[in-house]
């Protein structure tokens, strides 16, 4: 474990994301006290700034081409999606009538996917492409809310959306479609963190209720199979997943890994 340490004067920082080439991207405070995007690589951690004006970032997702995506506040203090690259922060902007925005995945292909507030109070998940921002719907209709948290290189956007029974759903969405992934039998809602290029999806699934004890799930084939816990624990989540089928997560206090059986 590498302490990847602060921008100068600053005190804390937080990793989100890393690439097959080892470049890591997250936040980290300044001396100013503000949080930047950094980008972390070969030793050195870089401020990756914000949009002009604007004294806020944070660095969410990065491809293997070293484009990260996140979001950053403006010089009218509000906040978007934003794709830092080559030293230049772009301003992805909001669906029609949103003020904010945040992007959460980026794939190799340059394909963004995050949230941005619409009219009317609700956020929703929206693609970025070719300079494009798509609104993706939500499984509720358009009055209801949704995030789009990754998307794999065949383009595949997983994330999670109110439904119309007033639950909240994890969903893939693809070849304009959004698919409700349910939820573990017995369970009320579900939420989808990671999916890989063969299309295999991780999350968790809870009872909707207190107390909050969601156990961790895969998704593939059209059906979602309850992970577990460890022994002895009761919750657990699944964050991320390999191209192998390997899955990271959390069950109660540890970190673990879901390896398959041959």
């Amino acid at each position: 474990m590498t302490d990847l340490g602060t921008f100068p004067g600053g005190s804390d920082s937080t990793a989100t994301a890393v690439n097959n080439r080892g470049q890591v991207v997250g936040s980290s405070s300044t001396a100013r006290g503000n949080s930047h995007a950094f980008l972390f690589d070969h030793g050195v951690m870089t401020d990756l700034g914000t949009l002009p004006g604007g004294n806020f970032s944070g660095g969410a997702g990065i491809n293997e081409r070293g484009q990260a995506v996140g979001l950053a506040s403006n010089l009218r203090g509000y906040v978007h999606a934003a794709l830092f690259e080559n030293g230049v922060v772009t301003d992805l902007g909001t669906l029609p009538g949103g003020s904010d925005s945040g992007a959460l995945g980026i794939n190799n292909r340059g394909q963004v996917v995050g949230y941005s507030s619409i009219a009317g109070g609700y956020a929703h998940a929206f693609l970025y492409e070719h300079g494009v921002m798509t609104d993706l719907g939500t499984l509720q209709g358009s009055n209801g809310n949704s995030h789009a948290q990754a998307i794999n290189n065949r383009g595949q956007v997983i994330g999670i959306s109110s439904t119309a029974s007033g639950d909240v759903h994890g969903f893939l969405f693809e070849n304009g479609v959004m698919t409700d992934l349910g939820t573990i039998p017995g369970r009320n809602d579900s939420n989808a963190f990671g999916i890989n290029n063969r299309g295999q999806v991780v999350g968790e699934s809870d009872p909707g209720t207190n107390p909050y004890l969601p156990h961790a799930f895969l998704f593939e084939h059209g059906l979602m199979t309850d992970l577990g816990t460890l022994p002895g624990d009761n919750f657990s989540e699944a964050v991320g997943i390999t191209e192998s089928g390997q899955i990271a997560g959390n069950s109660t206090s540890h970190a673990i890994l879901w390896t398959r059986e041959k």
